[in-house]
């Protein structure tokens, strides 16, 4: 059974950076595309940067720059380091992933089969 657990949220200011963890069992992340998603109130759920095995990442366009994806096979733990943080970032913020290599929808809600259940994160000005 495939279970993603994410952890890291917080509240911070603008300016600020973060780190979130997602720690995964039943799956090995080698053979996974692996990404981040974020929903913020009354907003649909996005997807802002994937990682896959070869290490090919794939960033939405407003966090190029500021957010970089990674994972740790050893530990099947993936990480998305957030930097310059702006308060437009608050969301819940969502790990995914799906068997087999990134593709061009590796940021579409729709390619994902598993998830976790989210963790906050809070920008304030």
């Amino acid at each position: 059974q495939v279970q993603l657990a994410e952890s890291g949220g917080d509240s911070v200011q603008a300016g600020g950076s973060l780190r979130l963890s997602c720690a995964a069992s039943g799956v090995t992340y080698t053979a996974f595309c692996l990404a981040w998603f974020r929903q913020a109130p009354g907003k649909e759920r996005e997807g802002i940067a994937s990682i896959d095995n070869a290490r090919s990442t794939t960033y939405t366009d407003s966090v190029k720059g500021r957010f970089t994806i990674s994972q740790d096979n050893a530990k099947n733990t993936l990480y998305l380091q957030m930097n310059d943080l702006k308060p437009e970032d608050t969301a819940m913020y969502y790990c995914a992933a799906h068997y087999g290599r990134c593709s061009g929808s590796s940021l579409l809600v729709y390619a994902y089969n598993y998830w976790g259940q989210g963790t906050q994160v809070t920008v304030s000005s």
